[in-house]
């Protein structure tokens, strides 16, 4: 047989094998007494009637009528608002963040910092108590800012919507040495000095958190690196930087958390008009228009749509919460039977499949959680830092505030920095308020009780197990709570799961 021929044979079974697109249509005509109707093709045309979840559907001869029309633009708006706000919720929880930055000064002039470390006054999601934040929002739509990165602190870059941008400190180009970076806005067609590491920003809004740490036990050096050393200002002004305002924020009650009714709307309004179109893609951009959310026109729903969002906001909220404390991929936990779920689910990019979003992976990371960065996800050993998060005990129970547990932590804890375990509520996604300034039990922890292979055992409850305080985390009676492990330079242990952190177990 010639290569021809072959080339033929394998053609034909194709095209064989291949769904038809096309129907020979045989049987009775759909109408006998016209002379030009055929048999009515199946699957084609809406009967008179339809029942659904919406109830009944009407129809002539398919025509929707009047009600039913009105009934299924209720439900496509009610359909896109909530999906709406699922894709939403990265930029949503990015503008709250921001907007509640800027009440502490003038863009591009302050810094927050905790100098004596974040506690359970503060409402950011799942942020620790275990290393010095400071941060600054760059706002670039005058121009490009130049930001000295001071040394020795690990941070990353994210734009509005939340998306990575760089790292800077350890995981970035300067590598913990400090270093000058160049952040243009979009669109930029100046001159580009060198001298610096160039960053083109997809946004004119970007966040750049970092966190320097302990030096046995205390914050001050880190925290001196970070006020001697951090400067913006504009290109323009390299020779004479403008002062910054360190804001100290430890020991504040401070909200940085995005709401969950109408007001989210009005948040993701206000970033879709700040940023050029071009830095989001088409589909969402076109879910948000399609409910009244479109840049250069303001946002004005009816009483009708009004309504529709405010019902949306809600349930797409209960979605959320749905999605991360039930979640059904097996791709979100780190062990078979186990409830340690990863925080990213498909990597940094949440992709479990190459270049498709997973859409339960992202919206379960930016309803928990702030920060993105490989720095947080990539195998690293002995750099960036490791996570496992849980809401559940051993039998896969929520956790319960009136009740008492516990966790063991095998020996040999595969860090070379060090580990902690914090409490999170799980209504504000941040650190649980008690008596307890910090709820957390670590590595730093003074006195920590260690077993004596090396092992050690962390105790949950409203009251703390006689000789154990230093290893108890409180918590209170009808709520609930979940925690991280994290791991600060982790090892390969950690990594290849020859260790492993013991489930969380109800003690009777």
């Amino acid at each position: 047989m010639t290569a021809l021929a072959l080339i033929v044979i394998t053609t034909s079974l194709v095209i064989i094998s291949s769904p038809s697109n096309g129907q020979s249509l045989t049987g009775s005509p759909a109408n006998p007494k016209l002379k030009f109707s055929t048999p009515l093709p199946p699957g084609i045309a809406s009967p008179a009637k339809v029942e659904t979840r919406l109830g009944t559907l009407n129809f002539f001869d398919g025509f929707p009528d009047k009600a039913t029309a009105e009934k299924l633009y209720d439900n496509l708006d009610f359909q896109r608002a909530v999906q709406s706000y699922l894709l939403a919720i990265p930029a949503v929880n990015q503008a709250a963040n921001r907007n509640a930055i800027r009440t502490l000064g003038p863009v591009n002039t302050v810094v927050p910092i905790f100098e004596q470390l974040l506690d359970s006054r503060s409402i950011f999601l799942t942020a620790n108590d275990n290393t010095v934040y400071s941060w600054t929002w760059l706002d670039l739509t005058k121009g490009p800012l130049v930001l000295e990165v001071p040394p020795k602190v690990l941070g990353t870059v994210n734009d509005i919507w939340f998306r990575w941008v760089i790292d800077v400190g350890i995981t970035g180009p300067d590598k913990g040495e400090g270093g000058k970076y160049l952040f243009l806005p979009p669109g930029y067609k100046g001159e580009i000095p060198s001298g610096y590491n160039v960053v083109k920003s997809p946004t004119f809004n970007i966040w750049i958190p970092w966190r320097s740490f302990l030096v046995k036990g205390d914050p001050k050096p880190g925290v001196e690196l970070v006020t001697k050393n951090t400067k913006i200002y504009p290109l323009n002004s390299a020779n004479n930087p403008p002062a910054l305002n360190f804001v100290n924020m430890s020991g504040k009650p401070f909200n940085t958390v995005a709401p969950a009714d109408y007001r989210f709307w009005e948040l993701l309004n206000q970033v879709v008009q700040e940023e050029p179109s071009e830095s989001l893609d088409q589909i969402r951009l076109g879910y948000y228009a399609s409910i009244g959310i479109q840049k250069g026109k303001p946002f004005k729903p009816d009483e009708r749509m009004k309504k529709i969002l405010t019902e949306a906001a809600a349930v797409g909220d209960a979605t959320a919460r749905t999605i991360a404390f039930h979640n059904r991929q097996k791709e979100a936990y780190y062990y078979p039977n186990s409830a340690w779920q990863l925080p990213f689910i498909g990597g940094y990019k949440f992709q479990t499949q190459p270049d498709v979003l997973n859409m339960d992976a992202y919206i379960y990371y930016y309803f928990m959680a702030t920060g993105v960065t490989p720095a947080m996800e990539e195998k690293m050993v002995g750099l960036g830092s490791q996570y496992a998060w849980t809401a559940r005990d051993a039998k896969g129970n929520l956790l319960d505030g009136g009740k008492n547990y516990r966790l063991h932590l095998p020996p040999n804890i595969p860090v070379k920095d060090f580990w902690s375990v914090i409490l999170y509520s799980n209504q504000t996604r941040s650190q649980i308020q008690t008596d307890q300034q910090f709820p957390s039990v670590g590595s730093q922890t003074k006195g920590l009780l260690v077993n004596a292979d090396g092992s050690v055992d962390i105790y949950f409850g409203p009251k703390p197990p006689a000789g154990k305080e230093n290893n108890w985390v409180q918590t209170i009676p009808e709520t609930g709570w979940n925690t991280i492990l994290r791991l600060y330079g982790p090892l390969e242990p950690w990594f290849d799961k020859t260790w492993r952190p013991g489930e969380i177990e109800l003690l009777k």
